[in-house]
């Protein structure tokens, strides 16, 4: 019989959307087809990024391979430009976090730019906390973002802080003082505003009186404010720029310092210092003492670019460039902290790793590699436009990576008892993947009972119907020959089938479909299957706020879920040659991947034990699989 089976096997393949099992013929057909026009798409977006890289339009992959080079993005277009703006042969860039929070999809352009810049030219990157806020900042961010750095592949080549820096900066603010380039502000924001041209900006613009304070009295009353007789609020250094004719906001005699509101004792430095450096003064001075040659940011920094280089040109003999890159947005949800907080309040989700929210914790938690993530990156380049990529477009570019890299395994949301009266146990040998040989192979018991989706089974039959049904035929994937349902019970309390008997259909026409399966004795698992927390595309817009966009089925759970035993061979041998980006000591049980064949992929959830499964859905088979 295993002849049998190996030989059936053998003539037909899996078409992975449909669920079908056809000839490899036809499969090779259907494939060329949907190439053809993914290949189309592609040739479209790239043709579009060379528009406007001013370069001549190249011509499309091969439609068989399509390939992705990850130094693209730094070969043409803005940040070859950067480069050619400044060539050197010691780059130094910087990925400078407030660690005040958890970092989210858009940090992940932000990490990938700078680190692979520096990588690509030879150069190295720093990690520099930007703590220069005590009252937001707690230790469990600085541990996570270092983590979720190395967990995207990257090394820094030192680990720094603002703070290593307070007394350096203290000492350049005094001196501005004495070069009469920054002054004491007792103003209340009310005031401020007046003076930078009201809340329209249509009067005329005017600095404040405490600008025209001597030298002493600045010096006298910044001291003051370092030894804590003021209250916060109630002082701050200015920086004495051109508030009257400049017309960049950036320019307006910005803070320099100022007195934190709560007075929490910082991380690292205790309750030393009472005055704490701006980021618009912390952040330029930093980069120059640390030899960063490319300040890579997004464009809202655009505006702050001119007076970066006003305060170091001041101050410092080093000077760093700035340049403004597109940052990177997601429809469909939301990505600000204090949003995310309240949403984990009022428990709408777990906590801040929550699989439906898009903070990198909760991306790597629903099992995303973190090269998919590289991947998609690279395929939408990098310009100063900001992009608003849509969900679907994020996901679909997840799954062609998952495609690829991940081995295969049958999963039973749903499980109901068939059993087939004319069965004989035994073995068969199963690939984990049939398009790469290299992923090896499990053993699948064929027992005599076996269970199927209850999805997969119904009382009544219809023409437009093709799994089974009683009298009717479905291929189970991996057995030698189709099973005819030719009788089912129902309880009779809740009125669902209780088990389906069948037998073999060794005579019949071969099926038109062909569905999952497990063995009797096989594994349970908890299943999460998460869809879009929020209904519509811009939550933020709706009417009330977001918290009125919450989809209630934004997760379903099926706690009873079968799986076949090969999970334990993907579990030991996670993670797989191609997750790029997880190396030995720096993965977590979110490594554990497969596609559960006409399901969707998955990976394993933290939340699992010795003794308990968990998956978590990670992203469907298809476009629509959004439905539970």
């Amino acid at each position: 019989m295993a002849d049998a089976v190996a030989e059936s096997v053998a003539k037909l393949q899996l078409d992975e959307e449909t669920g079908e099992m056809v000839s490899k013929s036809e499969l090779k057909k259907r494939m060329q087809k949907r190439a053809k026009k993914a290949a189309k798409t592609a040739a479209a977006a790239s043709s579009v990024q060379q528009e406007k890289a001013n370069k001549p339009a190249s011509k499309p992959a091969k439609v068989e391979e399509p390939t992705l080079d990850p130094d693209a993005m730094f070969k043409l277009g803005f940040l070859a430009d950067v480069y050619k703006l400044r060539p050197s042969k010691d780059v130094v860039t910087r990925f400078p976090p407030e660690p005040n929070g958890y970092l989210h999809l858009g940090h992940s352009k932000a990490i990938a730019i700078n680190f692979g810049f520096a990588r690509y030219h030879g150069g190295k990157t720093i990690l520099r906390f930007d703590d220069t806020n005590p009252d937001a900042e707690k230790e469990e961010y600085f541990i996570a973002i270092e983590e979720t750095i190395r967990w995207l592949g990257f090394t820094p080549s030192k680990i720094t802080y603002a703070s290593d820096n307070y007394q350096r900066m203290y000492d350049l603010a005094e001196k501005m003082i004495k070069m009469e380039k920054a002054y004491v502000c007792h103003c209340n924001e009310a005031e401020t505003k007046l003076q930078r041209g009201g809340e329209e900006g249509s009067s005329p613009r005017y600095r404040c009186e405490h600008a025209n304070q001597d030298v002493e009295t600045n010096l006298k009353k910044f001291r003051g404010m370092r030894d804590g007789e003021y209250a916060p609020q109630t002082a701050w250094l200015r920086m004495k720029q051109d508030i009257i004719n400049n017309p960049n906001p950036q320019m307006w005699d910005i803070a320099a310092y100022r007195i934190p509101k709560d007075q929490e004792p910082h991380f690292r430095t205790g309750t030393k210092w009472r005055v704490y450096p701006t980021y618009d003064f912390a952040h330029c001075l930093c980069d120059s003492f640390e030899g960063i040659t490319h300040s890579l940011c997004t464009t809202e920094f655009i505006m702050s670019r001119e007076s970066y280089e006003w305060l170091n040109e001041l101050l410092v003999e080093f000077q760093p460039m700035q340049r403004e890159y597109g940052r990177l947005n997601l429809s469909g949800t939301i990505m600000s902290k204090r949003g995310l907080r309240s949403l984990i309040e009022n428990k709408i989700v777990r906590g801040w790793d929550d699989p439906r929210l898009y903070t990198l914790k909760a991306i790597r938690r629903r099992g995303i590699p973190p090269g998919a993530l590289l991947s998609f990156i690279s395929e939408l380049g990098v310009t100063t436009s900001t992009s608003v990529i849509d969900i679907k477009r994020f996901e679909q570019s997840i799954r062609r990576y998952l495609e690829r890299t991940v081995p295969r395994l049958m999963v039973v949301l749903d499980p109901v008892p068939v059993v087939i009266e004319d069965a004989e146990e035994q073995d068969v040998d199963v690939p984990f993947s049939p398009k790469d040989p290299s992923m090896g192979s499990h053993k699948l018991r064929l027992t005599k009972t076996v269970y199927i989706d209850r999805s997969d089974f119904r009382e009544v039959d219809s023409k437009d119907y093709f799994r089974l049904a009683p009298g009717k035929t479905v291929g189970l994937l991996q057995m030698p020959y189709p099973i005819k349902a030719v009788s089912f019970t129902k309880d009779e309390t809740t009125g669902a089938v209780q088990e389906i008997r069948a037998v073999f259909d060794k005579e019949g026409k071969r099926p038109k479909t062909y569905i999952q399966w497990v063995p009797e004795g096989s594994p349970t698992a908890e299943v999460r299957i998460h869809a879009r927390l929020f209904k519509s595309d811009q939550p933020a817009s709706v009417p009330g706020g977001f918290m009125n966009d919450i989809n209630p089925d934004s997760e379903t759970i099926w706690p009873n879920a079968m799986i076949e035993t090969g999970f334990y061979e993907v579990k030991r041998r996670a993670p797989w040659p191609e997750a790029e980006g997880e190396k030995a000591g720096e993965v977590g049980p979110e490594s554990v991947r497969f596609q559960g064949i006409r399901v969707a992929y998955f990976a394993l959830d933290s939340d699992s034990t010795e003794d308990k499964i968990v998956l978590n859905r990670i992203v469907g088979l298809k476009e629509d699989s959004g439905k539970s």
